[in-house]
Order: C-alpha cells, then structure tokens, then sequence
C-alpha cells in the first residue's frame, strides 16, 4: 500500500472488534483508527481512545457520551446512539468501515457508509439477511466494494479470485456444529448457558457462540452467500467439519474444488478485508497438516439442526421473511443468555414467529425495520 488506510470501527469492544485492532495495532505503518463503536464498554472505550486517538466515538447512551466528551475535550467528538453509528460509519476521513456490530442494528449504518462511498468489510451477517436486496442494490448503484470478513465468506472469495462466476457449481460452507455438535437432541433438553457458550474451535462473542450452538450461525451465513456470490439457495451446500481446518470451498462444473485452509483464527480473514488485494504478514499459528494428520466430514442432519433448515426455508421464501428468522432469532438467543428459555426453545421461538408471518415481497426500509420491531415483540410476548 502507498498510503495509511484510514479504518472506521463499528463495535470495536466485540471479539471481533478486538481482533481488528489487534490487525491495526500489528500494521501500524498501513492502517490507522479514526472513529469507533463502542456499545456499553465505556472502560474498554478509553482504553481505545488513549491508544489509537481517533476522531469521532460512538457509545450507546447519551450520559455515557456526556461523560466522555468532559474527559475528552478538545481531543475526540464523542456521539451516541443510531445517529452516533452513522456518523462513524460516514466520518470523512474513512476509507474502510469495518462493520463488527452484533445484530440488525449494523444496517443503517452499511447503508449510509455505502452512500458515503465507504469500501465495507462486513462481518456482520444480519445486515445481508436482514436486506440483502437493498445493500446489495446500494452497493452497485454506488459503486462500493463489500468484502466478506467472516471466515467461511472470506474462504470463498479468496477461492474465487481470478475465478469466473458462470464456472461455479456450488459453494460448500463448513460448519464446525458450536458446542453441542456431539448430542442428541435428547441431550440438548436441559443444556445450560454455560455449556452452550464454549466453543471447541472458535473464540466468538456470546450470541455469535450460541448461534453456532444452534447452527443458526450457518444458517445466516447460508443466507449472506446467497447475496454476496449472487448464488440460488441450490448452489449453497453446509458440510460439517469439526476441526475448522477448511474454512470453505468452491466446487466447479469441471469437478475441480478449491479450498481455503488455515489455523481458525479469526484475524486471517480481518486482515484479508483490510488489505485486499494485497497479503501482509501475520504472526499466527502455521497450519501443519501432518499434525492433524486427519480430517472429518460428516453431512448436516436437518432435524438435528433445525435452525438451519429454518434459515434455508426463509431465504428461499425471501421477502421479509428473514428479517422474521433473524429478528426472531436475536430476541431468543437473548433470552437463552438470560435464563428465561430452554436451548431448544430458541428454536420453537423462531419457528413460531414464521409460521405466523405473511411474508411481503420486495420491501423498502422502513417496511423492514417494521417487520423487525412487531416480530421482536411478538417474541418477547413468548416467554414474559
């Protein structure tokens, strides 16, 4: 790179927020912070602003903004709420917005970064299941570039480089299957948050965790795909593969597959986005393949993953149908974590809030955000 690239942050206190500025903190000849979100973590907020000085910082609340402009004077524009997200995600100097926010809240700020003519690497997956139709359409008619963050996305793109699109036959997503990959779902009856939230292979944050628990992690990502490669819902298979060694694949219609491996961490993909098309060195652990010495694949059972099936079925539906699934989702994950629901009612929650739903076709924003409001709602009324 000739120049510093300028980074925008949305949720810099998340895992993987933390770990995009640990890319940052480790090329600082090549990036530098110049606005951040920050949520609830006002601690780790002042950590953040101490080390990287950047000029505008959003937290969530008001008096936690107030509060911080009085330490801050002169030095850094503290903001908050929706409007404070905006502005980081447009602030002038950015040349990248990293969208590391948790759920649906990121995708106001996509859109306004894409109007503003952000180049957007995006590792929130609701933003794409939320309203695919409308960030895609934004992406192209501003001419913005959206690089993929997650891993199995990132796989894929990096499979795809020099790759033509009418030479796919489909695009295989790997899923390690979360905590709970190994019971029945007997077993899963009276799991505890504790159980659900370690990982074997990944270090996430606690919705993504249990995401992955439940395999509505994948499920999105199924749905992300669909946008991001401009693939039909046929073309997308899930295999499970518990080391998370191969982190997706791309098979073509010459029956070549390519694949993208590499130790699972998550600052691989992070720094990809960062400084595609280009490769800087990362001081990680080498992949060494004759120590694994083997490698397990194992179809996806449905009925076992049902969340899955569920995120299959509302892609294909379309509309504002996954805005249903991810809204539904979100709220009974949050209700797991807090001890209202079972493991397995999170599946019951969202299953409920999608039978219950006339999906509307082609809907703008405002319609969207409706749907998200009255169907969080709706699953909130489940378990109070």
């Amino acid at each position: 790179m000739d120049s510093l690239r300028a980074i925008s942050l949305l949720g810099a206190t998340g895992s993987i927020g933390m770990q995009t500025l640990d890319v940052i903190r480790a090329h600082r000849d090549a990036f530098r912070l110049v606005a951040f979100s920050a949520g609830r973590n006002i601690e780790q907020a002042r950590m953040i602003i101490e080390q990287f000085s950047p000029k505008v910082v959003c937290v969530a609340q008001k008096e936690d903004a107030d509060m911080l402009q009085s330490e801050y004077i002169g030095r850094v524009r503290i903001v908050s709420g929706e409007d404070g997200l905006i502005e980081v995600a447009t602030v002038q100097e950015a040349d990248i917005v990293v969208n590391a926010v948790v759920g649906s809240v990121g995708l106001v700020p996509t859109l306004k970064a894409i109007e503003a003519k952000k180049t957007i690497a995006l590792a929130n997956k609701e933003t794409l299941v939320t309203a695919g139709h409308l960030v895609m359409k934004h992406a192209i008619d501003y001419g913005v570039s959206i690089l993929p963050v997650d891993s199995e996305h990132s796989a894929i793109f990096q499979c795809l480089q020099g790759e033509q699109q009418k030479n796919i036959e489909c695009i295989i997503l790997t899923a390690s299957g979360g905590s709970f990959r190994d019971r029945t779902r007997e077993q899963l009856e009276h799991v505890t948050v504790e159980e659900a939230l370690k990982h074997p292979n990944w270090s996430m944050g606690a919705k993504i965790t249990i995401d992955s628990a439940t395999m509505m992690n994948k499920g999105l990502e199924v749905i992300e795909a669909h946008w991001l490669f401009h693939l039909p819902y046929e073309q997308i298979d899930v295999l499970l593969h518990k080391e998370s060694i191969i982190h997706s694949m791309v098979q073509f219609h010459d029956g070549s597959v390519i694949a993208q491996l590499g130790t699972p961490d998550m600052r691989v993909p992070i720094q990809y986005a960062l400084t595609y098309p280009d490769r800087f060195p990362l001081h990680i652990e080498r992949l060494n393949l004759a120590q694994v010495a083997t490698l397990h694949f194992q179809k996806v059972d449905m009925n076992r993953f049902r969340c899955l099936q569920f995120a299959y079925e509302a892609g294909n539906i379309g509309g504002t149908m996954p805005t249903v699934l991810n809204a539904a989702n979100e709220e009974a994950v949050a209700a797991f974590l807090a001890g209202r629901i079972s493991f397995l009612a999170i599946e019951q929650c969202i299953e409920q809030a999608m039978e219950r739903h006339v999906p509307i076709a082609h809907p703008d924003l405002e319609t969207i955000r409706e749907v998200d409001r009255e169907t969080r709602q709706y699953v909130k009324s489940l378990h109070m």
